[in-house]
């Protein structure tokens, strides 16, 4: 199997924690350089320090705010006048929780700003190069809601059902150049933002922060909340030549709790 990512260039967003911290690590791990893109200054330092590298890897980071997408696509043309993308991970924080019908206009389009935007414009900077060098993927980290809409978070639910349909067409307009897209979609992993639900549902319910968190393994088939890693490494593997032939679909990493095929 052909996971040799060698002298291609990633940029993974999102990745200074997480998930997206993970896929960065392991995107490295198979050889590509990796370009991390975050806000904060300090963690971007600290991560692209940590990163595996080889003798003639490179890694770097842009400091870029996805609440602002003019700064972003600004940024990135800037980066790709001297260097080609073949490897792009959309993956930033999901819009805050709530009922469906409590939100306001704003919360709407904060998160279509965020997420489909951001995603569009930074795929618009990169397809180019990857055109150019007929090698290109692109993973966009989403949510089981696409399949499922889950309880509590109605802006997140429309705005990743917006983001998986503009990849599926992605997908269909990329295929001839041998780019393709797909999706990543976690279910309940150990993250910051996970932590942040949970701790509002245990708010809610009068219940402590760990029997929210049991209470949660245990709606997993597989009993147990996953790693950021093994979401990454469900990226890693996408973005690697052995999955050429994969495009336009969602991939579930959720240990089986998504009720649909």
């Amino acid at each position: 199997m052909n996971l040799d990512l060698t002298g291609k260039r990633a940029i993974v967003c999102g990745s200074t924690q997480g998930i997206g911290k993970a896929a960065a690590i392991e995107i490295a791990l198979l050889g590509a350089g990796v370009t991390l893109v975050a806000r904060d200054l300090k963690k971007l330092e600290g991560v692209v320090a940590s990163l595996p590298r080889v003798e003639g890897q490179h890694h770097e980071f842009i400091q870029a705010d996805f609440d602002s997408p003019e700064e972003l696509e600004k940024k990135i043309s800037q980066y790709i006048l001297t260097t080609k993308v073949h490897i792009l991970v959309n993956n930033t924080g999901g819009p805050p929780g709530g009922p469906l019908l409590n939100a306001s206009i704003a919360d709407f389009e904060k998160a279509y700003r965020s997420h489909l935007l951001c995603n569009h414009l930074m795929v618009q900077q990169v397809v180019p190069g990857m055109k150019e060098d007929k090698y290109g993927r692109i993973i966009n980290v989403i949510s089981t809601s696409v399949k499922i809409p889950l309880p509590n978070l109605g802006v997140s639910n429309t705005t990743r059902g917006a983001v998986a349909n503009w990849s599926k067409t992605l997908s269909v307009e990329l295929a001839p150049f041998n780019i393709t897209v797909n999706n990543v979609l976690p279910g309940s992993t150990m993250t910051a933002r996970l932590q942040s639900l949970m701790e509002e549902r245990a708010r809610q319910k009068g219940k402590s922060y760990e029997e929210v968190k049991a209470e949660t393994a245990r709606e997993v088939p597989a009993g147990r909340i996953s790693e950021p890693e093994e979401v990454g490494a469900v990226i890693a593997f996408l973005a690697s030549p052995a999955a050429s032939y994969i495009n336009g679909i969602n991939v579930p990493v959720d240990g089986g709790r998504t009720g649909s095929l």
